[in-house]
C-alpha cells in the first residue's frame, strides 16, 4: 500500500495522462498510471485539475530585508503558488553568501524556517578568494551570481571585470552556471542623474532611465568573459528581445551561454501598466513597453532557458517614494508565477498546451539547469513534488495571504486557473486555502541531489 495517491490530469513530458494518478511512498514518486487507482493510506482526487510537477522558481530573494528569517514568509508564498523548490539568491541582509560558513548558516536556516525545499546561489566580494569559491562549490551551491551594478556596497556590490574573470576561471571546471545582473552602472547612473535634473521622476521614466543599451552592454561584456574562460555564463533576467538575440549569437559560437525570462516581462507592458501601478511595477532591469509579444516568441522558440519570478517582497511603504527613483526595485511574484504564466500561455495556445509549457519551463528545465536531479518531473524515483492547478477564472488578491506583504502588482488580474494543492516530497504543504506545512519541513537541496 502506498502512502498517498494524487489523482487528476497528470502532466508528463510525453503528454497529459487522462484519469491519471501519482502514487507516493516515503516522499518519492513510486508509480504513475491511469485507470484504477492503487491502494493508499490517502487518496486525493483532484478531478479535472492538472497534476503538475512542482514548480521550481529559479530566482527568489528571501533574505534581502530581514535576513534568513525571510525564508519563512518566502517559502509560504511559494507553496501557495504551487512552488515546491526555490533557488534563492545570495544577497541576504546583512551578509551575502560568499563563504562556506555563511552557506552553512543559511542551510541551517532552511531547516528552521522553510516549508518548501531550497537550493542556493553563492556569490563573491569585489576581490574574490579562490578558496572560498571552491568551498562554496563543495558545499553544494547550484550556481553563482554577480552584478554589474551596485545595489548595495556590501550586500549587493558591483563586481568588476577583473573579479568576474577570476570567478569565471575558478568556476569553469565545475560547469556551474555563473549568473549576472546585467545593467551597466555608468550608463544607468548617468541616465538617472539626467532624468532627475530634468524633473523626469515619474513612473514612466523608470525604463528610459535604465535604457536598453545599459542592459545590452553589460550582457555582451559578460558573454565575452564567458567566451574567454569557457565558463557557463547565464543572464538572470533580460527585458528586451535584443538581449536574447545576443545570447543566441554567442551560443551559436560555442559559448556556454544561457538566458532566463522573468514572468513579469511576459505579463505586463510598461506603457499600459506603469502609469497605473507606478512603483509597484518597478523592477530592474525595467519592464519595457511594446516588447511583450516579441518576448513571448523568444519563449516559444526556445530562446529562454526557463521562466522565474525574481520574487522580492518589499513592504508597500518601500514602493511609495517621492520619485520612482526612490522606490525599491522588485516585487512579490512567487504565488503568481504559476497562474500568471499558465494563464498567458493558455490565452495563446490553449490550456493543455499551456500545462505542458508550464511543466517544461517552470519545472523540468530549471531542475536540469541547477542540477536538482531529484526534481522537475513526475517520474518514479524522483521527489514527489506536485502542484495541482484547477482551471477556472480567479481574480488575484494578495490580501488573501495572511502571511504576505498584502500587495501585488497582479492584484485584480484575472487568471485562468489557480493552485489548489501543493505537495512537497509527498506531504501536503498547501490545501488550497491555507499553508499546512510546518516551518522547518523544507530541506536544503545541494546541486547534484
Amino acid at each position: 500500500m502506498y502512502d498517498r495517491v494524487v489523482a487528476g490530469r497528470v502532466v508528463l513530458p510525453e503528454g497529459i495522462l487522462e484519469g491519471g494518478w501519482v502514487a507516493i511512498a516515503d516522499g518519492v514518486v513510486a508509480a504513475v498510471g491511469s485507470g484504477p487507482r492503487p491502494a493508499a493510506a490517502a487518496t486525493d482526487d483532484h478531478g479535472a485539475a492538472y497534476v503538475l510537477p512542482g514548480v521550481i522558481d529559479g530566482q527568489t530573494h528571501a533574505g534581502s530585508q530581514t535576513g534568513f528569517p525571510g525564508l519563512a514568509p518566502t517559502t509560504r508564498a511559494a507553496v501557495r503558488g504551487g512552488v515546491t523548490t526555490i533557488v534563492d539568491m545570495p544577497y541576504d541582509e546583512p551578509d551575502p553568501t560568499t563563504t562556506a560558513a555563511v552557506l552553512a548558516r543559511k542551510a541551517e536556516a532552511v531547516a528552521t524556517y522553510a516549508v518548501c525545499d531550497v537550493a542556493l546561489y553563492g556569490t563573491v566580494p569585489p576581490e574574490p578568494d579562490r578558496a572560498d569559491i571552491a568551498a562554496l562549490i563543495e558545499g553544494g551551491v547550484c550556481a553563482f551570481k554577480i552584478s554589474a551594478f551596485e545595489a548595495h556596497p556590501a550586500r549587493f556590490p558591483r563586481i568588476g571585470n577583473a573579479a568576474a574573470l577570476a570567478l569565471l576561471e575558478a568556476v569553469a571546471p565545475s560547469g556551474l552556471p555563473v549568473g549576472l545582473h546585467n545593467e551597466d552602472q555608468e550608463i544607468v547612473r548617468a541616465a538617472t542623474a539626467r532624468h532627475r535634473a530634468e524633473g523626469k521622476t515619474g513612473p514612466e521614466f523608470h525604463s528610459p532611465s535604465r535604457p536598453e543599451v545599459a542592459e545590452l552592454v553589460a550582457t555582451a561584456n559578460f558573454l565575452e568573459l564567458g567566451a574567454a574562460t569557457g565558463a557557463h555564463v547565464h543572464i538572470v533576467h533580460i527585458s528586451t528581445p535584443a538581449g536574447f538575440d545576443l545570447v543566441r549569437a554567442y551560443r551559436a559560437r560555442g559559448v556556454a551561454a544561457t538566458a532566463e525570462m522573468c514572468v513579469h516581462y511576459l505579463h505586463f507592458d510598461a506603457d499600459a501598466a506603469m502609469p497605473r501601478l507606478g512603483g509597484r511595477l518597478k523592477v530592474n532591469p525595467p519592464i519595457r513597453g511594446g516588447v511583450r509579444e516579441a518576448l513571448w516568441r523568444v519563449v516559444e522558440t526556445g530562446g529562454a532557458t526557463f521562466v522565474s519570478s525574481d520574487h522580492s517582497a518589499w513592504p508597500l511603504s518601500r514602493k511609495a517614494g517621492p520619485t520612482i527613483f526612490d522606490d525599491a526595485a522588485g516585487m512579490p511574484g512567487l504565488d503568481t508565477l504559476l497562474p500568471a504564466f499558465f494563464s498567458d500561455a493558455a490565452a495563446r495556445h490553449g490550456a493543455d498546451r499551456a500545462a505542458a509549457m508550464t511543466a517544461d519551463l517552470l519545472a523540468d528545465r530549471p531542475a536540469r539547469f541547477f542540477g536538482l536531479v531529484r526534481k522537475g518531473r513526475l517520474a518514479p524515483g524522483l521527489d514527489a513534488d506536485i502542484a495541482v492547478l484547477a482551471p477556472g477564472e480567479t481574480v488575484h488578491d494578495a490580501a488573501a495571504d495572511p502571511h504576505g506583504v498584502g500587495w501585488s502588482a497582479y492584484d485584480g488580474e484575472a487568471f485562468a486557473a489557480r493552485p489548489v494543492a501543493t505537495y512537497v516530497r509527498g506531504a501536503l504543504a498547501f490545501d488550497g486555502r491555507a499553508v499546512t506545512a510546518a516551518e522547518g519541513s523544507g530541506r536544503f537541496v545541494a546541486r547534484g541531489n
